[in-house]
């Protein structure tokens, strides 16, 4: 007889759910959510496995990794069709949740989530850092002009250090105030730049990221978090598969006769899904060089607006990318233009 579990994924504990080929509910219990306690209760000799279902997380590559190692035909779940299936219950306990993930790996109703390789979850966890780095340092430039601004101090653009010194050159109380967050600021931005530099290079050795970036408007961080993003690019069947999965194609809501098309629908990587924006922006207001890709993109500003063509441009730019990669070709400047394969 067949077998099928459901994993629900906590921080210290994991609720386990055994049900049959009937629905009927063989084993339940909790062990520790790491992946040698789990296999070795899944790994049972009175089990036979058909499928084993846990739900994207946070531990969701961690758990997955060591199941699959172990030799479990272990599925990550997407979220959204998990929340949706365990909505019908009135009561939301760990337990419910694993029966309810359990029958729908029996009833085989879900949607597999691509786990990352090892390489893209590390140049994820860089740019993350990168990013939060950066966050923090503006937040610390932001926080300092607003509390001298109480004391009628503007900061302006230029030499933000050099002129916040000398701005409080006469205050004493105020400077004994500020130093440490200028200390504090110069710290994270040495931080950022050495993890920048870590990015650039990753970049400089990856033939697919400099390829990549022959796109105006793509540089390194827009480059290296595309291909961390997608992985493995053979994992879509077309190109213009890629819009969707970032979020970039528009919301559709359709009920009788009444079609209403939204917003873009904002699923997704959202990191991506905003590099992506920012370097359809600079292509289309900053880029000098002239391409068939942003008269294309000039051309639909001028029916539809500056910021649907940004949007509809980043789409297009997610979906270039994928084919350049697959292809192993370069951006072609003009329509005409014929590229060698690389090698």
């Amino acid at each position: 007889m067949k077998h099928y579990a459901g994993l629900d994924v906590s921080v210290k504990e994991t609720a386990v759910c055994i049900v049959d080929e009937t629905g009927m509910v063989c084993r339940e219990m909790k062990d520790p959510s790491h992946p040698e306690d789990l296999a070795r209760v899944l790994k049972d000799p009175a089990w036979n496995f058909e499928r084993i279902g846990l739900e994207a997380g946070p531990l969701s590559q961690w758990l997955f990794s060591g199941l699959a190692e172990a030799g479990l035909p272990v599925v990550c779940i997407e979220t959204r069709h998990v929340k949706a299936f365990l909505k019908a219950q009135p009561n939301k306990t760990d337990r419910n949740d694993a029966r309810g993930i359990a029958q729908m790996m029996r009833v085989n109703l879900f949607r597999p989530v691509h786990v990352k390789t090892l390489t893209s979850q590390k140049r994820r966890a860089l740019l993350t850092a990168r990013k939060l780095l950066q966050d923090k340092a503006i937040a610390f430039e932001n926080d300092i002009r607003g509390l001298l601004r109480n004391f009628g101090l503007k900061v302006g653009e230029v030499g933000f250090e050099a002129r916040i010194r000398a701005l409080t050159d006469g205050m004493p109380d105020l400077a004994e105030i500020v130093e440490p967050l200028l200390d504090a600021r110069a710290k994270l931005r040495q931080n950022f730049a050495a993890l920048h530099r870590k990015l650039l290079a990753i970049v400089r050795d990856d033939q697919v990221c400099r390829r990549l970036m022959s796109i105006p408007g793509v540089g390194p961080v827009v480059s290296l978090a595309y291909t961390a993003t997608i992985d493995i690019p053979a994992r879509f069947r077309s190109s213009k598969a890629v819009g969707p999965i970032l979020g970039l194609t528009p919301a559709l809501h359709e009920s009788g006769e009444s079609r209403r098309l939204g917003g873009i629908s904002l699923c997704g990587d959202a990191m991506m899904r905003t590099l992506l924006y920012e370097a359809a922006e600079v292509l289309l207001t900053r880029v000098t060089k002239w391409s068939w890709l942003k008269a294309w993109a000039m051309n639909v500003a001028k029916r539809r607006g500056r910021q649907k063509a940004i949007v509809a441009l980043a789409r297009r730019l997610a979906v270039i990318m994928h084919r350049m990669w697959r292809d192993g070709t370069q951006f072609r400047w003009t329509r005409t233009e014929i590229m060698p394969v690389a090698a």
